[in-house]
């Protein structure tokens, strides 16, 4: 609201949920997630909820969940679009379920995908996915009903339609592949195209 231009969106979502539910302990970190920081900000927690604004932010929180074997519900807007999926990273069964650089590789080159400050979000997007998002992740905590896993549910606004795409795990991914290359965070720059390094 008004009222909490210029607070920190931390302090303004923990005052929010506060007001919804006083018996709900919300722990906030005012800080960018890094390679150094994301094992004491991310460990610990039953499933990650990914709603970032940027490539290296995904690209960091996908590796150190697979590598972690800790559930992440990726979601993502752009303009009057939105994709939602949840990659368990629950390795070594029949079949390995897929995590995002099996859809996604690596990054687009910086400067290539318009940003949401240029081309603008449609303002009830990020509702609707986070609803989605949190559906997700309240059916995995409760081992109920069909997760996405395995599946990028598309939400388009302008039509107002929904798609899904069936998602495998790509035997060749850096991360969670038959021969990976990425066994440490610290493997990946997470800038740019959020690539391996290459010494």
């Amino acid at each position: 609201g008004d009222g909490d231009v210029g607070r920190p969106k931390v302090d303004s979502a923990a005052d929010y949920v506060a007001a919804l539910n006083p018996d709900v302990d919300v722990e906030t970190y005012e800080t960018r997630i890094t390679a150094e920081n994301v094992d004491e900000l991310v460990d610990g927690y039953d499933v990650v909820l990914d709603a970032s604004d940027n490539f290296g932010t995904r690209y960091l929180l996908n590796d150190h969940c697979v590598l972690a074997e800790t559930p992440l519900s990726h979601g993502a807007i752009y303009r009057f679009e939105g994709q939602v999926t949840t990659f368990t990273n629950d390795r070594g069964g029949d079949e390995d379920p897929p995590c995002y650089r099996c859809i996604f590789p690596e990054a687009p080159e910086p400067g290539t995908v318009p940003d949401c400050a240029t081309t603008g979000v449609l303002g009830v997007l990020p509702g609707t996915v986070g609803c989605i998002q949190a559906t997700e992740v309240v059916k995995y905590l409760l081992g109920a009903g069909d997760l996405l896993e395995g599946r990028l549910l598309m939400y388009d606004a302008m039509g107002m339609t929904f798609d899904s795409v069936d998602v495998r795990a790509n035997p060749e991914c850096p991360v969670c592949g038959d021969d990976p290359e990425i066994d440490s965070v610290e493997d990946v720059a997470y800038e740019g195209s959020c690539s391996v390094s290459a010494d």
